[in-house]
This record gives structure tokens, C-alpha cells and sequence, in this order.
């Protein structure tokens, strides 16, 4: 008996000695360098040399590679591609932080030598290849870029003729900028906005000019006054609007910023940066043959550089924006993690932050990728990112008619905190789902966002296309369209066969400031072959659900709480018989019998949540 024992002993000794023995680790440390061997005690300094290192793993002796990244920052300027050159075959790549270290992927640029201009002004030289940027971050927070008012908005006084190019203001609305200055228009629409460069001023008139249409163009009611007569703006990038504490100014033609500090403060000794690459990790194959099994596991991904192409962005929806050319295709705004046709990529305790574009796209082809327990913060554009939309053509036929088995399917987002998107383009969602397949949202926490929480579909007619069997489940979902109207915390478009929406707790959209509602859920134009069941809705600026064109779905044993006058359910252009509902509870926060039956509830949506984090399978 004890000899079967050592045998045992041995034998598992050995297998562990020979799976070891093909992994090949390399390691990263920013105090190693680049001629070194890349091992445990003489690591690499650069990612680069690192990738360098796995590309010229020609063998196939090794059944996994681990790339281990040490403490500290890796600066990168170039992004970071994983195709067909550096994976040359199905073996696992992990990229995976050592224990107890916390590596940054950064696309940042630090500025220093910065001088004293008084008045707590204070001016710093660009000297990197950059034309210009947007974004300025100081011991890793976002500061201003200056803008006027400070705070809130102005409101346009009339539109102009066009009701696209131009519009009067009040006298005295905001400091006039000097004739050499191209400040930036930022004006809100419903549900999108629009930054644009400012023409010129007329001060006698006041009036405004910007150097193109205000909205998209290819859309006919992006006129000026469709939703507000008088909508909200603000204007950015003038010095005269640099009047506060942590506002900077960058003056292009000299390559100069000029930053607002609080006295006795020298940005000498902070750390001040701004980002260069414009994107961070690509994972790309190809339509023949998909980059598979590629794993990021502790590691955070900071700071991404985008501008607007001829320095506009007119939203028309979910960071989808008019593309000012001929093409009808719809421009998107980056991620700065992106795959294409890619296999099993997985994102596991990772963090994404402080992104001038997009965090992560899981885009065209990609199958079976994930995102579990992970953070998305302070992002300027969608958090996350699944499938795309209609407009790729295999030929002249969209890619939905002429190849659906390439949509994007079975991937997933669960357990992840996603907040605080939209920072810059305010239309933004916190996970934007296209025309995909199998998707899973589960165990989410999405809040303190412009606009709307999960946004799924891509087609505004139910029109068959692979759009299916979508699950957003158990997501909470709060304090969400907080700038913007006509939305909701779950927004769907579409035929879409075998979704649910089910055990939801969404609630605080308070702000309504457009002509349209704001919602709990918002099943839009088409929305067909849905259900929508066991969620908890409460606190909601208009109706807890709202069907919109919709066409026949199922909503089934639902909390939904509104105020008196405000119906659980409201119905725009959409057939009351069409929607089946099935033991649904709708009750009044008005009433304090009512209240009570809230607070038991959302206590047993509690439970769910944390359970759901605890099995997530």
C-alpha cells in the first residue's frame, strides 16, 4: 500500500516537472533590460522586446506561454499587436501580473519642465510628435480642459436660419475669444451631442458661426431646435476660459499648455501627463483564420489618445458618429483594446481607465471573448464594446445578409464595474451590444453615466438578421442618463429571438431633459421575440418600461414602481395587445404601503446580486 502511494507520489511529481517544462515563462520588470535573457532573475525592461521574445518561438514544443509583468509603469507608444506574426499558432498566451505587483500599461506622455507665468498660470513645452490632444491627467485624475461656464450650461438664444450652422447669444453669455482662437462648440442634442470647432463671432450681432453642421448631416432631423428650442451648450479650449483651479488651456500653433493651478502649488513636482498612443492592445486576425487563446489576467490599461477626424464629432447614437464624407457608413469612436476575428480572449481582474476613445471592443468575428470581474472607469467614449453594426459590406451586401455566421457571438461580460463613461462624449453607453449572438451580461454594476447602462440591437425595423439569444441578467444598473434623455438602463433594437432581460435592479434615472422619456428599459423601434421578466425598477424619471415601435414581446412577473400619474408601462406608436404581460406588480411610490413592498424587494435583488457573484455559472 505505501509503495502504490510513493509510485503516486512520484508520478504526479513528474507530470507537474513536465508541464513545467513546456511552459515557457518570460518576464518583464521596467528595472530590467532589453539584452538581458528575459527570466525569472534577469527580466526584459519593454513590453516590445517581450513580444519580440514570443515571436521567435518558432517550435511548437511549449504548450503555453506566460509573459509575467512585474511592478510598475510600461510606457508604450505603439500599440501592442497580437496577429498573425507574433501568434503563429492555437498555444495560450497569458499576460499576467506577478503576485502582489500592479502593472500599468500606460499610452501617457509625462510633461515636465514646467515655468511660472504668475497668477498661478503656469506653461510647459510639448516636445513629442503630437498635434494635438485632448485630455490632461494629474496624479492620474482628469483635470479640466477649460471651458466656459465652468459648470452646467448656457442655452442658445436663437437658432439660425439653417437651423444647422449658426445661432445668436445673450450678450455677456461668455468672455469673446481673440480672432486667432478656434474654440469648441459643444452643444447637446436628445439623446447625442456634437463638438465642433468655432468660425468666427460676431460680436455686434452675437452670433456664432461653427465651420460645419451642427448635428449629423446625413440625418434630417439633427437640426439645431428638433428637440429643445433653446438646447444647452458650452464652449472649450480658449484661454480667456481659463479662470479655474486644474483647467488648461493648450495653445497649438506654439505646441504650448498653459494649466491653472491652486497657489503654492509647483506642477514640477506632480506627475502630469497626456496621452500619446492611440491604442493599446490589438488582437487581429484574420476572416481564414482567427487568433485564438490569448489571456490578460491583474493588469491595467491606462490613458489612450483620440481626437475626432477634421476635429468634429456629431453623434448620432452609442458613440456612432456622421463621418462628414460621401460614405454612408457610420464613423465609430476607438477602443483602445480592441479584437478582430479573434478566439477565447479573456480580460480577468483587469482595470481599463482614463480613455480618450472607447475602453474594449470585442469587434467584427469575435467568438467565446470575455471580460469577468474587471473595472471600466473614467472613459470618454462606450465602455465596452460588442459585435458592430450594419454597415460592413462583403461585396455590396452587408455582411449580415451575405455572411451572418460572422457575427459576433458567445461572448461575455460578468461581474465587472463599469462607471463613469461618456466622459467626453456624452451619448456613450456603458456596454454597447450591435447585431450580436449569445451574449452575456450578467452580475454588472453600471452607474453614474450621461446616458444609458446596456444598449443591444442595431437594426430600427424587425428585419431578420443574426441578432439573437442575448442574456442581460441580474445587472444592476443605477443613476444612469444623467445628462442626456431618451434612453434607459436596458435599450434594445430589433428582432431578436430568445433575448431576456430578466432579474434586473435598475433605478435612479432621474433626469429628463429632452422631449423624449427616460426609462428603466426602452424596447425601441422593432424590438420583437423578447422577454422581459423579473426585474425591479423604481425611481425612474418617466415610465419604469417603454415600447417604442415595438412589435410582440413578453413581459412577465415584473416590479415596476412609478409615481401616481405615471404609468408602469408606456406605449409610443406601439399596439397595447401586441405586448403579452403576465403577473407583473405595479405599484406607486406615492404610496407608503407601496414603499414598504420596494424596500422588501430590493433587499431580495440584493441577495440575487451578491449570489450571482459568488456562482456566477
Amino acid at each position: 500500500m505505501a509503495a502504490r502511494h510513493i509510485l503516486l507520489f512520484f508520478s504526479m511529481f513528474l507530470i507537474k516537472g513536465l508541464n513545467a517544462q513546456y511552459t515557457k515563462e518570460i518576464y518583464v520588470a521596467p528595472y530590467g533590460t532589453d539584452k538581458s535573457t528575459g527570466n525569472f532573475d534577469e527580466p526584459f525592461k519593454t513590453l516590445h522586446r517581450a513580444y519580440d521574445e514570443i515571436a521567435s518561438l518558432h517550435n511548437t514544443k511549449y504548450q503555453s506561454i506566460v509573459l509575467w509583468l512585474n511592478d510598475g509603469i510600461y510606457r508604450i507608444k505603439n500599440p501592442l499587436v497580437i496577429d498573425a506574426m507574433l501568434k503563429k499558432s492555437n498555444i495560450p498566451i497569458s499576460f499576467k501580473a506577478m503576485d502582489n505587483a500592479k502593472p500599468v500599461i500606460s499610452g501617457a506622455y509625462q510633461l515636465t519642465g514646467w515655468r511660472n507665468l504668475g497668477d498661478n498660470l503656469w506653461a510647459c513645452s510639448i516636445t513629442h510628435q503630437i498635434e494635438t490632444f485632448r485630455e490632461l491627467f494629474i496624479n492620474g485624475q482628469r483635470t479640466t480642459r477649460a471651458r466656459h461656464p465652468n459648470s452646467g450650461y448656457l442655452r442658445v438664444n436663437k437658432v439660425g436660419a439653417d437651423k444647422r450652422t449658426h445661432f445668436t447669444f445673450n450678450a455677456g453669455d461668455f468672455p469673446i475669444p481673440t480672432s486667432t482662437v478656434h474654440p469648441e462648440l459643444v452643444l447637446l442634442h436628445d439623446w447625442s451631442i456634437t463638438r465642433i470647432p468655432v468660425k468666427n463671432i460676431d460680436q455686434k450681432k452675437n452670433v456664432l458661426h461653427t465651420i460645419d453642421s451642427i448635428g449629423a448631416k446625413n440625418l434630417s432631423f439633427f437640426t439645431l431646435d428638433n428637440w429643445e428650442p433653446n438646447p444647452r451648450y458650452y464652449l472649450e479650449n480658449a484661454p480667456e476660459f481659463l479662470d479655474a483651479d486644474y483647467e488648461w488651456y493648450f495653445d497649438a500653433p506654439n505646441k504650448e499648455v498653459r494649466l491653472k493651478l491652486p497657489s503654492n502649488f509647483d506642477p514640477n513636482s506632480l506627475t502630469i501627463e497626456i496621452p500619446v498612443a492611440e491604442r493599446l492592445i490589438q488582437v487581429r486576425g484574420s476572416v481564414k483564420k482567427s487568433i485564438s487563446n490569448v489571456s490578460f489576467e491583474g493588469i491595467s490599461f491606462k490613458y489612450c489618445r483620440w481626437n475626432p477626424p477634421e476635429e468634429t464629432y456629431a453623434g448620432i447614437q452609442a458613440c456612432h458618429f456622421d463621418p462628414r464624407g460621401q460614405t454612408a457608413e457610420w464613423n465609430v469612436v476607438p477602443a483602445a483594446i480592441q479584437t478582430q476575428w479573434a478566439d477565447n480572449v479573456r480580460f480577468e481582474n483587469c482595470e481599463f481607465l482614463s480613455m480618450g476613445g472607447s475602453a474594449v471592443w470585442f469587434g467584427t468575428g469575435s467568438t467565446n471573448c470575455a471580460l469577468k470581474n474587471c473595472r471600466i472607469y473614467d472613459i470618454s467614449g462606450n465602455g465596452i464594446m460588442i459585435g458592430e453594426g450594419r454597415d460592413r459590406a462583403i461585396g455590396n451586401t452587408p455582411w449580415w445578409k451575405t455572411a451572418p455566421e460572422q457575427v459576433a457571438r458567445a461572448n461575455s461580460v460578468e461581474s465587472c464595474d463599469v462607471s463613469n463613461c461618456g466622459v467626453q462624449f456624452y451619448g456613450a453607453v456603458g456596454i454597447w451590444c450591435g447585431l450580436t449572438a449569445e451574449t452575456v451580461l450578467r452580475n454588472n454594476d453600471i452607474y453614474n453615466l450621461p446616458y444609458t447602462g446596456i444598449s443591444i440591437g442595431w437594426m430600427w425595423s424587425p428585419q431578420s438578421t443574426p441578432c439573437r439569444d442575448n442574456i442581460v441578467a441580474q445587472n444592476h444598473i443605477h443613476h444612469i442618463l444623467r445628462k442626456l434623455s431618451d434612453g434607459g438602463g436596458v435599450y434594445l433594437l430589433g428582432l431578436q429571438p430568445g433575448t431576456r432581460l430578466t432579474e434586473n435592479h435598475i433605478h435612479d434615472i432621474s433626469v429628463n431633459a429632452g422631449r423624449a422619456e427616460s426609462n428603466g428599459m426602452f424596447l425601441d423601434e422593432g424590438t420583437k421575440d423578447v422577454l422581459v421578466e423579473k426585474n425591479l425598477i423604481y425611481n425612474i424619471a418617466k415610465s419604469p418600461l417603454r415600447f417604442h415601435k415595438a412589435s410582440t414581446n413578453t413581459v412577465k412577473g415584473n416590479y415596476f414602481f412609478s409615481k401616481e400619474n405615471t404609468p408602469g408601462i408606456a406605449y409610443n406608436r406601439t399596439a397595447p395587445e401586441n405586448i403579452v404581460k403576465v403577473e407583473n406588480l405595479f405599484k406607486s411610490t406615492d404610496n407608503p404601503d407601496d414603499r414598504a413592498v420596494l424596500k422588501k424587494l430590493k433587499t431580495e435583488f440584493e441577495k440575487v446580486t451578491q449570489s450571482s457573484a459568488t456562482n456566477p455559472n
